[in-house]
């Protein structure tokens, strides 16, 4: 099934003889719980697609459908909404709230809605990062790969329709790197979670069950993997 349609999609700055496309006239569709790397240079224009995708870039003109719904036909304050309710965004760099402990930065997204925390998933999450005994504790008392750990989770809380890793594994060691691949594989398995991961790195891609090479801001590969 269908989640995500991208229709002739550009993203361009700079005006005249000036002018870059970081991406170019893309189409493409993602099907639901599909685990999809974007690979490329840096440069490439692979992590402005997936912030185009998520809602925070806006395209030069195009078309994204996530869902059905056309993402950027709706107004600045639904787009925000839909951003915390519909996108789970993991970064490179963590982005967690200093003052707040991992319960109360997983938990940001709903509580910025007003809305009730489901204390049963977060539960669930917890265990899944191996959180339990650290869920009080403010993100300078955590290991870089824990402070990642919370931003997995924070991007699942709501249960997303697609979430979106950029780098994730990018500041952290090889080991660290190694596990957050795998909690985010994990979750794509265990609540058929649609997810896009952007990476340079070739080993991690080839974990995907599908690959995408953007060069130049075009698609220049997309072929889908046979896991052994």
């Amino acid at each position: 099934m269908e989640l995500l349609r991208i229709e002739n999609l550009s993203k361009f700055y700079g005006t005249g003889e000036q002018q870059v496309a970081a991406i170019n006239d893309v189409s493409l569709t993602i099907e639901k719980g599909e685990f999809t790397a974007i690979i490329g240079s840096s440069g490439s224009g692979k992590s402005t697609l997936l912030h185009m995708i998520g809602g925070v870039d806006v395209p030069s003109s195009g078309k994204i459908y996530l869902d059905g719904q056309d993402v950027y036909a709706q107004s600045n304050e639904k787009l925000a909404i839909f951003r915390r309710r519909q996108v789970g965004l993991i970064y490179q760099f963590h982005n967690l709230i200093p003052t707040l402990n991992v319960v109360e930065n997983i938990t940001l997204p709903i509580l910025m809605d007003k809305r009730e925390v489901n204390q049963q998933r977060l539960n669930e999450l917890l265990e899944l990062l191996g959180l339990e005994e650290r869920k009080t504790h403010l993100p300078n008392q955590l290991s870089g790969g824990q402070q990642q750990r919370v931003s997995v989770g924070r991007a699942l809380m709501n249960a997303p329709a697609v979430m979106l890793a950029d780098e994730p594994t990018g500041s952290l060691d090889s080991r660290n790197g190694h596990e957050i691949v795998n909690l985010l594989k994990l979750s794509n398995r265990k609540y058929h979670q649609t997810l896009i991961l952007v990476t340079h790195d070739e080993n991690i891609a080839l974990q995907a069950d599908r690959i995408i090479g953007i060069s130049d801001g075009q698609v220049v590969r997309d072929e889908r993997m046979t896991q052994s």
